[in-house]
This record gives structure tokens, C-alpha cells and sequence, in this order.
């Protein structure tokens, strides 16, 4: 079977690839073919997160293991498309070089034959430019006040000799 899917840049609902994927295929080979679509490199960190219908972001799928054996870890490349996605569940979020967040929706749009004749992975629509940047992420004010209320606002740093602090620490 053959996954069609649309993967939409986050804050500009005029950038789109569509791209058309064998479904037997990796996460990696996905997070490629978008990376290709968009006009990365492809060298950068990146991870799938499985999402709700509201875009809620939920487990992830690495590109790289960095956990150091410390756990266990989805990999994009032993996950495949039809393990994650079906009729039922059809969006991920994407999140491509994490200094950077590059953010993406994609959504599993269609599931079809074959066509006699073409070749797979293929970039079936693209419409827009990505900016040259991506936008600054901003965040939702009740995020911000829970960070806010685990600091700890008593603390001054005027004088660091009460800190058992060593500036020339390197």
C-alpha cells in the first residue's frame, strides 16, 4: 500500500508537500523525504511525536539514540509507517533541527494502491517557501507561570562569595 500524507509547516498554512511513501517504510524514510521536500540537508536532529486530533504532542520517535543506554527509545529507523500510522491514527507532529524547531504537521491522508510504473517515495504537490528562519516559538502564559512559580525570586547574586561560587571555575 502506498501512504499519501501532508505535511504543513506550522505557522503558515500556505507551505505544503504532499508526499507519497510505501507503507512498509521507516519513520527515517519519511523524516528523508520531508527533509528533501522542505529543502533541509537532512543531518539535523529530528523526531516524530505521535498526536491526538487536537495536534497534542505525545511519543516520541528519535532520529539519533542519545540516551546513552538509559532507557528504552523509539528509533525512526525501526519504526515503520504502518506501525504508527492507520485510518485511525493519522497525524504526527514533526520537529526537524532542535536548535532551530522547525515544526511540521503531518497527516496521513490517504492510503492507496500503487501505480504501475512510479517510484517511492514520491513529492506529489508543494506549495510556498519556508521563511528563512523559523518564527520565534511563543508560549502560552500559564506555561510560563508555572516555570515562574518554581523559581526561586529571594535569591540575589550581588555577591557571589556567599554562594561558594568560583567564577574561574575553567
Amino acid at each position: 500500500m502506498i501512504y499519501k500524507y501532508r505535511v504543513v509547516f506550522d505557522t503558515l498554512d500556505d507551505v505544503i508537500r504532499d508526499i507519497e511513501i510505501k507503507d512498509d517504510s521507516t519513520l527515517e524514510d519519511l523524516h528523508n523525504s520531508i527533509a528533501q521536500a522542505f529543502g533541509f540537508d537532512g543531518t539535523e536532529m529530528a523526531s516524530f511525536y505521535n498526536s491526538d486530533e487536537e495536534w497534542n504532542q505525545g511519543e516520541e520517535y528519535l532520529l539519533f539514540d542519545m540516551s546513552d543506554g538509559q532507557g528504552d527509545v523509539n528509533m525512526m529507523n525501526e519504526t515503520s509507517l504502518d506501525s504508527v500510522f492507520s485510518r485511525e491514527n493519522t497525524k504526527m507532529i514533526y520537529v526537524y533541527d532542535f536548535f532551530s524547531m522547525w515544526t511540521f504537521y503531518v497527516e496521513l491522508a490517504d492510503i492507496a494502491e500503487p501505480e504501475d510504473g512510479q517510484d517511492y517515495p514520491n513529492l506529489m504537490f508543494a506549495q510556498g517557501q519556508l521563511p528563512e528562519s523559523p518564527p520565534e516559538k511563543k508560549f502560552e502564559a500559564e506555561e510560563l507561570d508555572d516555570y515562574n512559580d518554581d523559581v526561586n525570586d529571594d535569591i540575589e547574586f550581588e555577591n557571589l562569595d556567599d554562594f561558594d561560587f568560583d567564577e574561574n571555575w575553567n
